[in-house]
């Protein structure tokens, strides 16, 4: 969420201020938080109080700076005509499938399936047999998927709720 707050006076140059244009549809909607839909990507403003010009933006130095400095960064892209980047708390599509597949197999193991079935359903494979399993390229994988599953399901899940914060805040 990117805070907008009035700037103090002499703070930036009235040259290179924003067109007021850009800033109107933001600026006239009497609720203090929106969502905006600019230049196909959605962008959640605060704002402080009433804003006039000049337009600032609220950065704590806090342990989330380089978050809402991104968040900010897309906004003036988005109101400067530019694309606004990618969303950093969007799972990438690999993730989601990795996800996905920690899931099912975690499914599966608590339903008392053998790794070796856990993997053919999951990568799609002709059944392994115990002989071939232990020195098959599909074992490693498996296991860490359902590690994984089973981290998901002992808390970690919350770990989602917080993506990309990695850290602990």
């Amino acid at each position: 969420m990117v805070t907008l707050t009035e700037g103090p006076d002499g703070l930036a140059d009235p040259r290179f201020r924003l067109d007021a244009r850009s800033l109107q549809s933001i600026l006239t909607v009497e609720e203090e938080d929106q969502v905006v839909d600019l230049r196909g990507a959605q962008l959640r403003i605060h704002r402080e109080n009433k804003v006039g010009a000049p337009v600032a933006v609220l950065l704590p130095l806090d342990r989330l700076f380089d978050i809402r400095a991104a968040a900010a960064l897309r906004l003036w892209r988005a109101l400067t005509g530019r694309t606004p980047g990618p969303v950093l708390g969007a799972l990438t599509p690999e993730r989601r499938g990795r996800l996905i597949l920690a899931l099912r197999a975690l499914d599966g193991r608590l339903e008392r399936a053998t790794y070796p079935e856990i993997a053919a359903v999951l990568f799609d494979t002709a059944p392994i047999s115990k002989r071939d399993w232990i020195s098959h390229e599909l074992r490693d994988q498996t296991g860490r998927i359902i590690r994984l599953g089973f981290s998901m399901m002992r808390s970690g899940y919350r770990r989602l709720l917080l993506h990309p914060y990695r850290r602990r805040i």
